[in-house]
């Protein structure tokens, strides 16, 4: 055994220990700062903001499951419509069914999800720049920020939705990650055996075990919220469109065609038709129960069910149809022309830099300290927003770098959808899923500054003249440097809007010091 071959296996065996010990160091600085105080602040012992609406529907989901009439499910409810899918209530009544209809009960399951959504953001970093030799370091810049992002934070100490839809979205994203190596596997020994023009269409790929796991999380971001559907949508197409490309990068004939006739299908049934199915199996408690919202509308003589000449489906069917048209019909009038205002609601824009905050909760105590939490973003990851995203756009499009496919379309799907009914009420929990993937393109710059190629992975600093070694210098010390900074600047943001954060208590002044924005008051 050659010298070479020893320092080779012995680097191999010391990444991955290196990175378990990133993700071990992740997870208990994510407990930390997740479990620590979960249970304050309530409500004079009730649940705050929107949190009203899920921790009673959890507690029924609760209540229910052991009763065979009810099922499961949500059979009052209480606060009007039950208009979200029941997965991430089902989840929360999880953590009541552990530790009681109490506030820690109510919020530990988005914790420990908003602990994971950490450590799927580093993971998915890692993957994206592993290649280069820095994945372990881009993997943690990205754990840092996902750790200190205030969005991330707030929502993941809060019994609401939103976390556990992007805990599923971000392990579809690196599910997907893993068919995506597994195919460029499989296309390098096809090529390298001289068999990639066997067929035209080029090589067949088999069944995608890891793209049909991606759906199954897909599925379940649906049956959380139906704004998961953006994601579905995206997620899908962009998996096509890097099949394409893989097809047309290795040289084969007809790579249009080949992917119609070997690809299309195949992906419509593992991130389409079984997300769906995984959808409808999230509603087995409402089919199996006796009460739950609209189970009955046939039997009690609805006439617009009568009228719309289903009479051939099921009963259970026609009620369920009816209850998804009721949800819809909530959403589409819940706008600012049909008079529904917040004082706090954003528009899509405002989120790009989180330049309008949601507040929380909000004491202020006989000696005039003020206990405040505010939702935004830590300014030094979203004031940095649309640079990230025009500087990965120009990456994707002009240099072809494949890798800013998945901060790019990451963020876009959670985005651009809300731009088509700005009338709609919205509010900045709606950013969440755009956190992750803002800071995983971050996290990508730092990696670029640090030292590898934007393009590819050839070496930095090759070229002609004195610029060669300008660059070299730059990448070798400044771009590290650079980085470094960037991430104490993020950790020490974190820290300062800390108390708005979790409702400590601050005088007037502490807390005007942090109101940097007029959108935050």
């Amino acid at each position: 055994m050659t010298h070479s071959t020893t320092v080779r296996r012995a680097i191999l065996h010391v990444r991955p220990t290196r990175w378990w010990i990133i993700l071990a160091v992740l997870t208990v600085l994510g407990a930390a700062t997740r479990l620590t105080e979960l249970g304050y602040p309530t409500d004079q012992g009730t649940p705050v903001f929107d949190e009203k609406h899920y921790v009673p529907q959890s507690w029924q989901i609760l209540r229910g499951a052991a009763d065979p009439l009810i099922g499961g499910i949500e059979d009052n409810p209480a606060y009007g419509l039950v208009v979200h899918p029941p997965l991430a209530k089902q989840l929360e009544a999880l953590g009541m069914w552990v530790f009681g209809n109490t506030p820690f009960g109510w919020r530990i399951s988005v914790a420990l999800l908003g602990i994971g959504v950490i450590l799927l953001t580093a993971a998915i970093a890692r993957r994206l720049a592993r290649s280069t030799g820095f994945g372990d370091w881009v993997g943690l810049a990205a754990g840092i920020m996902a750790l200190c992002d205030g969005i991330l934070f707030v929502t993941g100490r809060s019994a609401m939705l939103d976390q556990f839809q992007t805990f599923f979205i971000l392990l579809a994203t690196l599910l997907l990650l893993a068919d995506h190596d597994q195919m460029e596997r499989t296309f390098r020994r096809v090529f390298a055996q001289g068999r990639i023009t066997d067929s035209p269409l080029g090589p067949r790929m088999g069944y995608r075990w890891w793209r049909f796991a991606a759906g199954v999380a897909l599925g379940c971001a649906l049956a959380v919220k139906w704004s998961g559907l953006y994601y579905i949508a995206f997620f899908g197409l962009a998996v096509v469109a890097v099949d394409w490309w893989r097809r047309h990068r290795f040289g084969v004939q007809r790579p249009l065609a080949g992917t119609f006739a070997r690809d299309c299908v195949p992906a419509f049934a593992s991130l389409v038709v079984l997300p769906t199915v995984v959808y409808l199996l999230s509603w087995r408690a409402w089919f199996a129960s006796e009460t739950g919202v609209f189970r009955h509308e046939v039997e009690a003589g609805n006439e617009r069910i009568n009228s719309w000449g289903l009479g051939w489906l099921p009963d259970s069917w026609q009620n369920f149809i009816y209850y998804h048209v009721s949800v819809l019909e909530f959403h589409e009038e819940l706008t600012n022309s049909n008079g529904h205002h917040h004082p706090w609601e954003s528009k899509p824009w405002e989120w790009l830099a989180s330049t309008r905050g949601l507040l929380y909760y909000s004491e202020t105590d006989s000696s005039g300290m003020k206990q405040v939490i505010l939702l935004t973003g830590t300014p030094a990851i979203w004031f940095l927003t649309v640079p990230v995203l025009l500087w990965g756009l120009w990456c994707l499009l002009r240099r072809r770098d494949m890798r800013w496919i998945v901060p790019v379309v990451g963020y876009l799907a959670g985005f651009l959808p809300w731009l088509l009914n700005v009338d709609r009420q919205m509010y900045l929990f709606y950013a969440t899923n755009l956190a992750p993937f803002l800071i995983i393109g971050l996290a990508l710059v730092i990696g670029q500054a640090a030292g590898w190629s934007i393009a590819g992975d050839r070496p930095v600093g090759r070229g002609p003249g004195w610029w060669a070694g300008v660059r070299q210098l730059w990448f070798n010390h400044t771009g590290m440097l650079f980085g470094v900074l960037y991430l104490m600047l993020v950790v020490w943001m974190f820290l300062f809007f800390l108390p708005i954060f979790t409702g400590l208590p601050l005088t007037y002044q502490q807390w005007q010091w942090r109101m940097w924005l007029p959108g935050w008051t």
